[in-house]
């Protein structure tokens, strides 16, 4: 199924959408130097405008990280319009299994659908847990309880990690399949891709792609109360649910997360707008009053900055009229690495060898059990099979490019990575993921190659720096990424410090961070055959 088209607006204008107010609140990104990759404004049903950041596009899937708790909810709202599930329902009673492993079966039986969907089931996660062991519903049962339930809320994964087993259980399908019927196809959504725990059951708060036309298409079905090309497409009783405010959040966090939750959406300061949220940035700015909604996405890790930008202007951009059309501000294009001087020599020398990496380097990787991957670590932190492992590698070099070939586990994979100062786009498939990935590579120096590659379906960068010995038989390889990981450990420490219930220990794991990132993206020394 291809994706349907929304109407376009023939200007911002017709749309009652302010060019002058749009412009400020585009040329404050870009002055912050924030990581948008695509922006699209939408009002009475019409996209009014809309932005990509080369080399993302407009076709290519990206990932919604936490916006699939929405669409998660939405699932579970299908199923309570067709009377297979009541969000007063103990999760137990559709689990049993979780049974088996609950310490506490009095706090199991409080446990229900509404408190999952809330994000009030007292459950204590753990935001680093392996997720390749694939026990995912066992692990949930095994966490400690932090609160009653109903009784305080706390952001988790797992609880809409729990609502998608639910879905599964009560409709006999995955999500993905039980979804494409009641939104997916009636929204024109081709079918999209969503990782899972490796037992069928889709993650529920992660790992859905979608384009940013197919998530516009969503956020606009709720801006319209459920309504799309004028049917009823979600139910309005469950628009009118998800869009209350269903528990209260604490005080002292952002300024545009202490004003409720309702079932996996985010209420703002603004009186009667809510949002879809995903980390890095990728938002669902919902306005029914004015009939629009703004969808972004993105890899900006510090997303309260790009809602700053945008919740400043957004009244004003709905109400202000303009006196004449003011150009809108364009991000500035991911560059790929710079044309420079060949090696002719060493590239005769690599050309088509292979680099190996000890297996003693590989296993040392694995210790804290994000093996490093050709894809940056924010791609594969929360998936059932993560990749990495990097070794095999083999260059061979041409005119104006280097194919650039690699093993991760089973799987290997190859890329043209342009030489000119122009990038090439490629396939690839790590953790069985497919990827459109944008690659380039530049000499620096007699003995130093740099290496890039940018998953265009995700966040971050991968940067690798091979330095070849003088013999061209041993390589040392650096590896980074960017937005740096010293970067989004920054972000994540004070999660990980208020997860901890004694403050000195909190502060210690949250200091710790900083050398988690070396060991997650260490030098790699290997040798050539």
């Amino acid at each position: 199924m291809q994706e349907l088209k929304l109407p376009r607006a023939q200007s911002l204008q017709e749309a009652g959408v302010s060019s002058a107010v749009l412009a400020k609140m585009m040329q404050r990104i870009i002055n912050e130097k924030l990581e948008m990759h695509s922006i699209m404004v939408l009002r009475g049903g019409k996209v009014a405008y809309e932005q990509f950041r080369a080399p993302y596009q407009p076709w290519i899937p990206h990932v919604m990280f936490s916006v699939s708790k929405s669409v998660t909810a939405t699932a579970v709202g299908f199923c309570v319009d067709e009377g297979l599930l009541k969000v007063t329902d103990c999760v137990a009673d559709h689990l049993p299994e979780l049974r088996e492993h609950e310490a506490d079966q009095a706090m199991l039986n409080k446990l229900t659908v509404h408190h999952l969907l809330n994000m009030s089931s007292g459950k204590e996660v753990n935001i680093l847990a392996d997720k390749t062991r694939k026990q995912w519903l066992r692990d949930f049962a095994e966490y400690k309880w932090k609160a009653a339930p109903g009784e305080e809320f706390q952001y988790s994964n797992e609880n809409t990690y729990i609502l998608s087993v639910l879905v599964q259980r009560v409709s006999g399908q995955c999500m993905v399949d039980y979804l494409t019927p009641r939104l997916f196809a009636p929204l024109g959504i081709p079918r999209p891709f969503w990782e899972n725990d490796g037992c069928g059951a889709e993650a529920g708060g992660w790992g859905l792609y979608l384009t940013t036309e197919s998530f516009a298409k969503i956020a606009m079905c709720y801006a319209q109360q459920g309504v799309f090309a004028n049917r009823q497409i979600i139910p309005a009783e469950w628009v009118k649910q998800l869009s209350a405010v269903q528990m209260p959040t604490p005080a002292g966090d952002a300024p545009h997360d202490i004003n409720g939750y309702g079932y996996c959406v985010w209420h703002s300061t603004i009186p009667g707008c809510y949002r879809m949220d995903g980390m890095f940035s990728q938002f669902a700015l919902i306005f029914p009053e004015y009939d629009a909604c703004i969808v972004t996405t993105g890899g900006e890790i510090y997303s309260h900055k790009i809602r700053d930008a945008m919740f400043d202007l957004l009244l004003d951009l709905f109400t202000q009229t303009d006196t004449q059309p003011v150009p809108i501000p364009q991000l500035r294009a991911y560059p790929p690495l710079h044309y420079s001087a060949r090696c002719p020599s060493l590239e005769e020398k690599l050309d088509g060898r292979t680099i190996f990496f000890p297996a003693l380097m590989q296993q040392t990787v694995k210790v804290a059990g994000f093996p490093l991957s050709v894809m940056p670590f924010a791609v594969f932190f929360m998936s059932a099979d993560k990749a990495g492992g990097i070794d095999k590698v083999k260059f061979r070099f041409e005119q104006d490019a280097v194919k650039f070939s690699w093993s991760e586990g089973s799987e290997r994979n190859t890329v043209l990575c342009g030489m000119d100062g122009k990038a090439r786009n490629c396939k690839i498939t790590l953790g069985g993921i497919e990827f459109i990935v944008s690659c380039s590579a530049a000499w620096e120096g007699a003995n130093k190659l740099h290496v890039r590659i940018r998953p265009l379906n995700s966040v971050s960068e991968r940067r690798m720096v091979f330095v070849f010995s003088a013999n061209g038989k041993r390589v040392r390889m650096l590896p980074r990424s960017s937005p740096s990981l010293t970067h989004t450990s920054g972000y994540v420490a004070p999660m990980v410090a208020t997860m901890v219930p004694n403050e000195m220990v909190g502060k210690l794991m949250a200091d710790s961070l900083h050398y988690l990132t070396a060991l997650l993206e260490p030098l790699h020394i290997g040798f050539l055959r």
